[in-house]
């Protein structure tokens, strides 16, 4: 969804390379730590991911507003 590399995620999140990678690599449901899980979710929220919980569980791109600024101008 956001087009970014396992280094960038790995930069943004705090989260080892190889520990982004093993993940990835893992069928079915994520074996981390729960620090960790916490970590990537933060940095793929700030990059505009929205997780949703409840009846239809999943992920989507947050709606930027128009005339909204960047704040990392």
């Amino acid at each position: 969804m956001l087009r970014i590399e396992q280094r960038e995620l790995a930069d943004k999140s705090g989260v080892s390379l190889e520990t982004i990678k093993r993940i990835e690599r893992t069928p079915g449901p994520i074996s981390a730590l729960t620090a960790t899980v916490d970590k990537l979710r933060r940095a793929l929220e700030a990059a505009g991911i929205e997780f949703s919980d409840g009846d239809e569980p999943g992920v989507r791109l947050k709606a930027v507003r128009r005339g909204q600024a960047d704040s990392s101008d």
